[in-house]
C-alpha cells in the first residue's frame, strides 16, 4: 500500500509517496516534467513488494509548500535536495531512480555526492554531460527539443500552456509517448499555485539553446567523476529524445563501475507506464545486484 507523508529539508517541505518495509534497502524516485511523483506508482508498488524501502518525494516546486522564495531551481540546487531529503529520513546510500528531469538530477547526484549512492538508474534522458556533443551529431533533436526554446518566452509560454485546460501540455504525452494519453492528475497538479512557474524554471535556469548546444559552459553540464554504477534506460519510440543521443552521451570511460544500457522496445518517453512489468523486471533484477 502507499502512503504519504511530508519531509522537511532546506527549509521547503515535500509531500513523499511511499511503500515497502522500513528496514528494506531504499530506492530514491524522482519524477520528471510534466508529471508527478504519483508517476511512480507501478514501481513503488513492485519494488516495495520485494522488501526494497521505497520512496518518491515530489520535486522542488510542484507543490507550493516547496516553491523557494529566491526562485532557485538551478540543477545542482535540485541535486542537493536529494542530499537534504537523504538526510531527513535518515538514510546514508540509496539507490538514485530518475526519469526525465528526475534522470538529470540523478546524473548530478552521482557525479557530485557519489558516496551517497549505491547505483543509479536513469529513464528516458541520457548522460547529461555528454548531452551537447551527442545533440550537435544528431540534430534532429534540435527540432524535438522546440518546446524548451518555446519555455524561454516568458508570459507566452504560460498562456500558451494554459490554454483550453492546458490543452498543449497534455498533447506533449501522446506525441512523447505514441498512444498514451495524459493521465487527469496531470491537469490537478499543474493547477495548484506556482507549479507551472517553478516547472518552466526549470528550463529557463538549465535548459537555454545555448547550454543544450554547448555555446555556454553550465556548471551542471561539467565532466565531474561518475563513480557509481549506473543503468540507463530508454524506449525506441521516444518522440521526445532521439535514441541516437544515447550512442554518443554513454561513453563507458565515464563510468568506472561500468554501465548498462537497455532499450525497452515499443515503449516512447514515459516507458515505465506504457511497459511497467518489463522495467519493473530490469529495476528488481539491477538492484539486487548492480554489476554492469
Amino acid at each position: 500500500m502507499i502512503t504519504t507523508s511530508t519531509i522537511e529539508a532546506r527549509g521547503l517541505a515535500f509531500t513523499v509517496r511511499a511503500t515497502g518495509p522500513a528496514d528494506g534497502e531504499p530506492v530514491l524516485l524522482l519524477h520528471g516534467f510534466p508529471d508527478d511523483a504519483a508517476t511512480f506508482d507501478d514501481q513503488l508498488e513492485a519494488l516495495g513488494a520485494a522488501g526494497h524501502r521505497c520512496l518518491a518525494p515530489t520535486l522542488r516546486g510542484y507543490e507550493p509548500s516547496s516553491q523557494p522564495a529566491d526562485g532557485d531551481f538551478d540543477a545542482l540546487t535540485l541535486a542537493g535536495d536529494v542530499i537534504g531529503w537523504l538526510d531527513a529520513l535518515g538514510i546514508e546510500r540509496a539507490h538514485i531512480v530518475g526519469h526525465d528531469w528526475g534522470a538529470v538530477i540523478a546524473y548530478l547526484v552521482a557525479g557530485h555526492h557519489a558516496d551517497r549512492c549505491i547505483s543509479v538508474t536513469t529513464m528516458a534522458v541520457p548522460p547529461v554531460t555528454r548531452l551537447p556533443e551527442a545533440i550537435r551529431r544528431v540534430p534532429r533533436q534540435a527540432l524535438l527539443s522546440w518546446y524548451m526554446t518555446f519555455f524561454q518566452l516568458r508570459w507566452v509560454a504560460e498562456r500558451a500552456l494554459r490554454a483550453r485546460r492546458w490543452a498543449l501540455l497534455r498533447r506533449f504525452w501522446p506525441r512523447w509517448s505514441p498512444g498514451l494519453d495524459a493521465p487527469p492528475r496531470l491537469v490537478e497538479t499543474f493547477e495548484r499555485p506556482g507549479v507551472l512557474g517553478a516547472a518552466l524554471a526549470y528550463y529557463r535556469q538549465n535548459a537555454t539553446p545555448p547550454v543544450l548546444l554547448g555555446l555556454r559552459q553550465a556548471p551542471a553540464m561539467e565532466q565531474v567523476p561518475f563513480d557509481v554504477p549506473l543503468m540507463v534506460m530508454h524506449g525506441d519510440r521516444d518522440g521526445c529524445i532521439d535514441a541516437r543521443l544515447f550512442d554518443h552521451a554513454i561513453v563507458a570511460d565515464d563510468v568506472p563501475q561500468g554501465v548498462r544500457r537497455h532499450v525497452v522496445t515499443g515503449t516512447g518517453h514515459f516507458l515505465h507506464l506504457e511497459d511497467p512489468d518489463e522495467v519493473n523486471r530490469l529495476l528488481l533484477e539491477w538492484l539486487a545486484d548492480p554489476t554492469p
